[in-house]
């Protein structure tokens, strides 16, 4: 990573208060750069907050759906990269609800891009996710797989996508996309989560439950693996504009089982008899997704600093420090 890159560089992160968000901006600050965070809401009891990033950057009330606001913030701030992570990110939430899912990630996208066009962003790099490609006959994922969702969420993902390449396209606009598999690592206080909610279901002496068949094949991605691609591919950008429009899958090529990796946390865990609740009611979700990522591998030269074990075992660490145990 070019530290000197960083160093006072205007960027904004949108979703900031969110488990990615909040890991970026932790990364930036390490890095000396000048952060703006878009917030919606006051979330205290997340890393934001409580670990006092909020104390190192600047912070602008807006929800990414009021372009105004958001056009002003890049003016104001001389933005040069836009890290944007804000999204309504629930699977169960955008099958109940899918109109604030779809306001929040198409419209809070489309906004983000106009606003950086306005504003002549020097890159910016878009989340998208794995979710965009839809349920494929295909296990391993590839770039050039279309995009194709067909639930709520899944939808979103691939509109996201498609406005960012768009944007690239027609407008020149420094635009980047990620897809990511399933973020894992300390931090993450979406209890509905596999991952932690099983660390504190063990850390409670309660039994963990999964709400699927447990049957589900995902990319685990390691939320500082995570945060290194995000920021490596906006350099690389800067390096090599001709990469604009470009989507790359950032996966660790190792997907697991829900019940593979509740296995593998209660075995780090040391756990004795202890067998999850499966309760076998998710609906409207993907059954096997696997990222093939060696495209992020040969173009940018990027691959995974942790191990699996190694992430695991510092995110259980984490969460066994938060709780105090």
């Amino acid at each position: 990573m070019n530290k000197k890159f960083w160093q006072d560089r205007s960027v904004l992160v949108t979703g900031a208060t969110g488990f990615l968000g909040g890991w970026l901006v932790k990364k930036l600050a390490e890095l000396n750069a000048n952060v703006v965070c878009t917030l919606r809401d006051v979330a205290p009891q997340s890393q934001f907050y409580t670990e006092y990033y909020h104390t190192r950057v600047s912070t602008v009330s807006c929800d990414i759906t009021d372009f105004i606001t958001l056009d002003r913030v890049m003016n104001e701030y001389g933005v040069a990269t836009v890290l944007h992570t804000a999204a309504q990110t629930q699977v169960k939430f955008a099958n109940t609800n899918p109109l604030p899912t779809f306001k929040s990630n198409i419209e809070g996208t489309w906004n983000v891009l106009e606003a950086s066009r306005n504003n002549g962003v020097a890159q910016v790099v878009i989340a998208s996710s794995d979710k965009a490609y839809g349920e494929c006959s295909a296990f391993n994922y590839t770039e050039e797989m279309p995009l194709a969702g067909s639930h709520p969420y899944d939808v979103s993902k691939s509109c996201t996508d498609l406005i960012a390449q768009s944007y690239a396209k027609t407008y020149d606009l420094p635009v980047v996309i990620t897809r990511c598999g399933n973020f894992f690592g300390g931090g993450d206080l979406n209890w509905k989560r596999i991952v932690p909610s099983t660390i504190r279901s063990i850390i409670r002496n309660d039994t963990p439950i999964i709400h699927s068949d447990g049957k589900m094949v995902r990319d685990y991605f390691y939320i500082e693996d995570g945060v290194n691609a995000y920021l490596e591919l906006a350099e690389k950008l800067y390096d090599n504009p001709n990469l604009k429009g470009e989507a790359f899958n950032f996966s660790s090529n190792n997907p697991r089982s829900v019940i593979g990796i509740v296995s593998d946390i209660i075995r780090e865990m040391n756990v004795d008899d202890c067998s999850p609740v499966i309760l076998g009611q998710a609906t409207n979700e993907i059954k096997y997704q696997s990222l093939n990522s060696d495209k992020a591998r040969n173009m940018l030269n990027w691959k995974p600093e942790f191990e699996y074990k190694e992430a695991l075992i510092r995110t259980i660490n984490w969460y066994k420090d938060y709780f105090g145990k």
